[in-house]
């Protein structure tokens, strides 16, 4: 080969063609400067190689035509792509988008090889998920909305590496159905009818699409547990499958009464034309109104250690106790001293027991330490948050050897004015001395609690009959008890359902607002329309859907926006109210659930009281607080809920408002308690006790409570003594339990 020929091969000419390419795409997008820099660079690249040959030269500036072409085509379509952009996002009297966003939003069509029309439904779907429907799209908002895109298609990318994983895995492997009892490979699933699982769905939705919302269904009135509302009859673990409500045995049936010898409300002929009820909230209502999800430490230690202070002080007061008769548990000494604290565990995880049980104090009297207790020579009940004054010695300075419990003073009963008594009374129609033992001349009082529908449906049935059952009877008072619109509910939790058909709600905007007006507003309005006179009490409960206040204490629901009728009065979530003169604490928490899962009984194995339903109680009583757990118990310890996660939701407690849930100056005369321990009716410590049960359980119906309470008869010597009397509603109040 003569020296003069060109000595290259494939691999310069690529080199030399990346050379260009490089230098082509460096710099600003200006298309001359561009093009004078790429000439710049040929020519001297022309002078090096001008020796080895001619034929170089036409292929580099072949080279170069091909992309300052391409750049050419590029900067026309991204111009093309720049307008449609700012037409589409730019809102007026602005024409354009800021430079920077439009290069954002320039780049996510290019990174995810969309336009900018398909952008735009990206975008609007984004802004509902984030809830506001004016996002403004500054560069923030669109590198927060580039950043979303690409983790969703990122979970998708590993949801299908996942899946396919998984087919691989099973590709080969025995079917589960035979492990269950069925047929191994689906041979029979041709003539036999196949149920559908509810614990995964093959519809696949769209990435970005906007999520969906409850339907208007076609059908009208409600739609039977065939339609969209409802779910396949399920079958749970011991075989049982759920059953519909028109098939529930023994409707109507009382399974607890107390008080028995008492007669049953009598209904009137027709409705009392006013309400018998004077309802009064003795709960500040507008304390609820706080905002949740923004506790502070600080003010959550403080309130934790008022507790334990306010009640050393009650029972230093009550006992009689001097001031050097106290002392810290967690100090050495060889004197017997009285210590107040509260009862918690030495372990974060696992059940309280005799073994890790520790007494925590206040910073006033114990700088906040805790010291194991040693408790084995006394008879009592511990759970963690309770509020305990202990006598014992510390001796060795490893622990608090405990002989004795004080007992902790009781508020004192509900008493009402005499002038009081008998202008309720004649409201109640009592005129003579023989009315007060009149059944028609009662109060009738009906309480229920949810949840209101069964898992497979959304029809509420046991709901209006509920409804039916107090237009019957004549109802004075309605009580309903959330969750109204259960979270832990499939189909809720889903979003996938049917409403029933209404023409004020366009079928693809419906809301849960809708949902609500429908389902659970509209049977309470045809029951105040046949029963104007009487008085609904709804209490919210953190598992509803409809309250943006997700945190206990717990403000009441909007009812404004519900669609409820006038007599309907929202109160918070625990709320203590007064029927006329009896005095009524109600908290939709079931507090007694968690207490028997967290109480630990020492000594004695039945504790002071034997009976474990009025034991219970008696906790809420002593501590005079309606949630005196604490830490409430992990929400996946708790019966877990139907839905495709199966965890509760459990206890969302704000410390820092906890005073808010404390009983006030006295003792309620009524305790109504929903929770999942046996329906009862009980009196403890002169406190009436109900528990009347979910009105709909998962699979089948529940139960209710009705209260037949007769007016209160005072007698000649406390007329004579003209003094406040106490109400004794536990000695005139028939309570049944009943089946829906």
């Amino acid at each position: 080969m003569a020296d003069w020929e060109p000595k290259y091969n494939a691999q310069p000419q690529n080199g030399f063609r990346n050379k260009i390419e490089s230098k082509l795409w460096v710099g600003k997008p200006d298309t001359l400067k561009r093009r004078r820099r790429v000439q710049t660079h040929f020519t001297n690249s022309t002078l090096r190689v001008s020796q080895r040959s001619a034929s170089t030269f036409a292929f580099a500036a072949s080279i170069t035509e091909d992309y300052l072409q391409s750049i050419q085509l590029k900067e026309s379509s991204m111009s093309a792509i720049t307008e449609e952009l700012n037409e589409i996002f730019a809102i007026p009297p602005i024409n354009e988008l800021p430079p920077d966003v439009s290069g954002e939003l320039q780049s996510i069509c290019r990174l995810h090889s969309i336009s900018p029309k398909e952008l735009s439904y990206k975008w609007e779907s984004y802004s509902m998920k984030m809830g506001s429907e004016q996002t403004t799209l500054d560069l923030p908002t669109a590198r927060a909305f580039k950043k979303d895109l690409q983790e969703i298609v990122e979970r998708e990318a590993r949801s299908k590496s996942h899946m396919r994983s998984a087919d691989r895995r099973g590709a080969y492997a025995t079917p589960r159905n035979a492990a269950k009892g069925g047929d191994a490979f689906g041979m029979l699933d041709s003539i036999t009818p196949v149920k559908r699982s509810t614990a995964g769905s093959n519809k696949r939705k769209a990435p970005f699409e906007t999520p969906s919302v409850p339907k208007s269904s076609k059908a009208d009135g409600m739609s039977s547990p065939s339609d969209g509302r409802s779910l396949p009859s399920r079958t749970d673990q011991n075989g049982n499958q759920s059953v519909a409500f028109v098939e529930r045995q023994n409707p109507g049936q009382f399974i607890e009464s107390l008080n028995g010898h008492l007669d049953v409300h009598e209904p009137p002929i027709a409705p009392y034309p006013e309400s018998r009820v004077k309802l009064t909230a003795n709960t500040d209502l507008k304390k609820f109104r706080y905002r949740p999800m923004a506790m502070h430490l600080s003010e959550a230690s403080e309130v934790l250690d008022d507790r334990i202070d306010e009640f050393q002080s009650l029972i230093q007061s009550h006992h009689n106790l001097d001031d050097s008769a106290f002392g810290n548990a967690a100090a050495q000494g060889t004197n017997r001293i009285v210590a107040v604290g509260r009862i918690a565990s030495d372990s974060s995880e696992g059940k309280l027991n005799a073994a890790s049980m520790v007494l925590e104090m206040s910073r006033r009297t114990g700088a906040g330490l805790r010291v194991p207790l040693k408790a084995e020579s006394v008879s009592y009940e511990f759970f963690p948050g309770q509020i305990v004054a202990v006598r014992g010695i510390n001796a060795s300075g490893d622990y608090f050897s405990v002989d004795e419990v004080f007992d902790i003073p009781l508020l004192s009963l509900a008493a009402s004015q005499q002038s009081t008594i008998d202008s309720l009374n004649e409201r109640l129609g009592v005129t003579e001395e023989e009315d007060h033992n009149m059944p028609s001349k009662a109060l009738n009082v009906i309480t229920g609690s949810g949840p209101y529908t069964a898992d497979d449906n959304l029809a509420f049935e046991p709901l209006n009959t509920l409804c039916q059952k107090a237009e019957e009877s004549c109802a004075d008072m309605l009580i309903l008890i959330g969750p109204f619109l259960d979270t832990e509910h499939p189909l809720l939790a889903s979003g996938d359902f049917d409403l029933p058909n209404d023409p004020s709600i366009e079928p693809d905007r419906a809301t849960l607002v809708d949902a609500f007006r429908l389902l659970i507003a509209k049977p309470l309005q045809a029951l105040s329309k046949a029963i104007p006179s009487i008085t609904i009490v709804c209490i919210p409960s953190t598992r509803d859907v409809m309250n943006k206040h997700v945190s206990w204490p717990q403000d009441n629901l909007p009812g404004k926006k519900l669609g409820l009728p006038k007599q309907a009065k929202m109160v918070s979530n625990p709320v203590t109210v007064s029927i006329n003169e009896i005095v009524v604490g109600i908290s939709a928490q079931d507090v007694l659930y968690e207490l028997r899962r967290e109480e630990v009984v020492v000594g004695n194995k039945q504790g002071r009281e034997g009976n474990l339903l009025a034991r219970l109680p008696r906790h809420l009583i002593e501590q005079r607080h309606f949630f005196p757990l604490y830490p409430p118990v992990d929400r996946t310890l708790l019966p877990k809920p139907g839905t495709e996660e199966g965890i509760a939701v459990g206890m969302p407690m704000d410390v820092s408002y906890l005073k808010l849930g404390e009983w006030l100056e006295v003792r309620p005369d009524m305790l109504i308690q929903p929770s999942a321990l046996p329906q009862f009716a009980k009196v403890v410590e002169n406190v009436l006790i109900v528990n009347p049960g979910p009105l709909s359980k998962r699979k089948g119906a529940g139960t209710f409570a009705q209260m037949t309470i007769y007016p209160r008869k005072l007698t000649e010597q406390e007329r004579r003594e003209n003094k406040p009397v106490a109400n004794k509603l536990f000695e005139r109040a028939r309570v049944d339990v009943v089946r829906i």
